[in-house]
């Protein structure tokens, strides 16, 4: 499971020109489903995204996690974060989970964030949609869950 953590001022998702899911400070998190990732993966990246320390405290340094800055999360659901573009010049996205398990792991992952007792939000699995954000910093980071990182690892070994 991979992660794109933007954090932003603002962001808000349109479908078919109807605003669905609008935060003011927080976590843009674009979420990618891999076609082995599990329940386990979805928890561990949650938790990971709602400790990050990425939120600046009074003296301006990066010690505060999105709870404990007062905001909410946005998550989209985007499997292009798996799309493979080294050969040629049409990506391939056959590491991307299929729609079904991965709308379910989507909905999983989105529930453990709201399990933080923060708002989460979320964006329209499947759906052709306008993401609008204003970055903060600009800070953008990519979370891979555990399994992601072993299979990195094993394929590089």
């Amino acid at each position: 499971m991979r992660a794109l953590l933007q954090r932003v001022l603002r962001a808000g998702v349109r479908v078919n020109d109807e605003i669905i899911a609008n935060i003011d400070a927080g976590l843009l998190v674009f979420l990618g489903i891999h076609r082995h990732d599990t329940n386990r993966d979805a928890e561990w990246l949650a938790r990971k995204v709602l400790q990050l320390r990425i939120f600046s405290d009074d003296r301006g340094r990066m010690n505060l996690n999105v709870k404990d800055a007062g905001g909410s999360i946005l998550v989209v659901s985007q499997f292009t974060l798996y799309g493979e573009a080294r050969k040629g010049n049409r990506p391939s996205f056959s590491e991307a989970a299929d729609p079904q398990r991965a709308e379910e792991l989507y909905e999983l992952f989105a529930r453990y964030c709201r399990d933080g007792a923060l708002p989460v939000q979320t964006g329209k699995f499947q759906a052709h949609m306008q993401v609008e954000l204003l970055n903060d910093g600009p800070v953008t980071l990519l979370c891979d869950s555990e399994s992601t990182f072993k299979d990195a690892f094993a394929a590089k070994n």
